[in-house]
């Protein structure tokens, strides 16, 4: 059976046109499956006609959230509720070609444990793209998972991930997409062009995409405390040749020609406020680290999913 986790923010009637359309593919294709509606907080009633259609399908699972966590949180909520013998997470905006499902799909019966979509041409625009670019790139190059070209939001995986991820994985500051590229497991990419007509519109804002690259980055990448140690290291060096030079020249040098380079306040200043600010910012990176382990030690969830009629 396959898990089909729809994330539902503010969604309306696209709850309702997903699922016909899911029901009529997958039926068409002998594929059994269910669908985890996973409510992200919405404040529109999405959630109450998600309930509705459980009530009337047996193939259908509603949960909600206590508040917006953003999506990739929903999915996590929603590998821990899904009985599936494999999961996809899918948008509620069919920004997924439904087809690619069904690829995916086939490719798991073949033996794929993790499968990655991802689209080989963007048209969201100059800005949405750009960003996309140098979002992907420098999470390729700095960190130790690799996204395909293009990046990628969802994924495909067995349920000895699923298994892995519910049971090893505690999912606070970071993402889904992350942790299963972390895993491993041969995962098969697989590229797609997305279907002409569909709103390319991104409802995430630009302080949830900031967020996502932060929990993203500091969660796969020690780039930046090699890049203190070596800062470091490089102006400890600099400033030792420095003082070096400054004392031979004192006791050594000729005055006539070195002249006097520096007034002694003007170096000492130029120095310390160097320095200074080298230290502020190598601190600043460290404490990004330590925030994050010291909100991990809390052990707080990193989602909350809403009882109702007293069951879970």
């Amino acid at each position: 059976m396959l898990s089909l986790i729809l994330l539902s923010y503010n969604s309306g009637g696209r709850i309702v046109k997903a699922y016909e359309r899911l029901s009529e593919l997958l039926t068409r294709e002998n594929i059994p499956f269910e669908l985890v509606i996973i409510d992200d907080g919405s404040n529109d009633g999405s959630f109450d006609i998600a309930a509705n259609l459980e009530k009337n399908h047996p193939d259908i699972k509603a949960y909600q959230l206590s508040k917006n966590y953003t999506s990739h949180y929903g999915v996590f909520a929603g590998l821990s509720v899904c009985n599936g013998n494999c999961a996809m997470p899918i948008p509620d905006d069919e920004q997924q070609p439904y087809h690619t499902i069904i690829d995916m799909y086939r490719l798991w019966e073949k033996g794929a444990k993790v499968i990655i979509p991802y689209r080989t041409k963007r048209s969201d625009g100059f800005f949405p793209d750009l960003f996309a670019k140098v979002y992907y790139k420098t999470i390729n190059a700095l960190s130790v998972i690799k996204f395909p070209e293009g990046g990628a939001d969802v994924f495909f995986i067995d349920r000895e991930l699923i298994d892995i991820i519910n049971s090893r994985i505690h999912p606070i500051n970071t993402s889904s997409i992350t942790e299963v590229l972390r895993l491993g497991f041969n995962p098969h990419f697989y590229g797609y062009e997305r279907e002409k007509g569909i709103n390319p519109k991104s409802r995430w804002s630009f302080k949830k995409k900031v967020r996502l690259f932060k929990d993203t980055f500091f969660s796969t990448s020690t780039w930046p405390v090699k890049a203190i140690l070596y800062i470091g290291l490089f102006f400890s060096l600099f400033a030792f040749a420095i003082i070096i030079f400054y004392s031979y020249t004192r006791l050594f040098g000729n005055p006539d020609f070195w002249g006097n380079i520096l007034p002694a306040w003007a170096s000492t200043m130029v120095i310390i406020s160097f320095f200074s600010g080298l230290i502020l910012f190598s601190l600043g990176i460290i404490a990004e680290y330590i925030w994050r382990i010291y909100d991990e030690v809390k052990n707080r969830p990193g989602y909350i999913i809403k009882k109702r009629n007293g069951n879970p």
